[in-house]
């Protein structure tokens, strides 16, 4: 792969598996198909939940709301999780059976008690950066393929971030699966279209 190129592996995390604090359905089957893709790479980037108990996200943190119920705070509208991803847990770790030994960063995001994160490149306020656009950019990168969990949230976001930074984004469907809350799978396909994010598959990108 063009060394200007970068694959940037999304939250593949138990937490986000099954039996996981917020289970994505079939999520583990991501683990193989990205080990399959990722030695095209000489770029990799990691991101990873990482969210402290007290985050403003969980439900549990909100006395009589249940999971998936939404609120409103400062930056708008917020899904409220169930407790996922909490730093220094299992549930938190990215799976062990990732095998990407040319990765040389992980962005954790999610972090700041009073405001989620999805994308890898800016929190949900849209204000505070993860640093990711600036680094990729140092290094030259111009194009990012996008893979892991959850196709119509962390993915998604990074995907319509990235493009909004400059980069050239292609989503690996078959790399990713989706939440679908209430048709949000759909509905980010045809945001991201709208905003130029390519869609191609496992099989197609090995194609010599």
């Amino acid at each position: 792969m063009n060394p200007s190129t970068a694959l940037l592996i999304v939250d593949v995390q138990y937490g986000f598996m099954p039996g996981g604090g917020l289970p994505v359905i079939d999520g583990d089957a991501v683990v193989p198909v990205i080990n399959r893709v990722a030695p095209l790479f000489t770029n990799a980037v990691f991101t990873q939940d990482w969210h402290p108990a007290d985050h403003v996200s969980f439900a549990a943190n909100h006395p009589g709301r249940q999971p998936f119920e939404t609120i409103d705070l400062p930056y708008g509208e917020q899904v409220l999780w169930p407790t996922h991803c909490v730093q220094g847990t299992r549930d938190a770790a990215l799976h062990d059976e990732l095998h990407v030994p040319q990765a040389q960063l992980i962005i954790r995001k999610g972090f700041h008690r009073s405001v989620d994160s999805y994308s890898a490149f800016m929190e949900a306020d849209r204000k505070t950066s993860t640093g990711l656009a600036a680094y990729l950019k140092a290094r030259n990168i111009t194009s990012v393929y996008l893979c892991g969990l959850a196709t119509d949230y962390c993915v998604a976001w990074s995907a319509l971030d990235a493009r909004a930074a400059g980069f050239e984004a292609t989503l690996i469907e078959d790399a990713c699966r989706a939440i679908d809350l209430n048709g949000s799978l759909q509905k980010a396909w045809v945001t991201m279209a709208d905003a130029g994010v390519g869609r191609i598959s496992s099989s197609e990108l090995m194609q010599p």
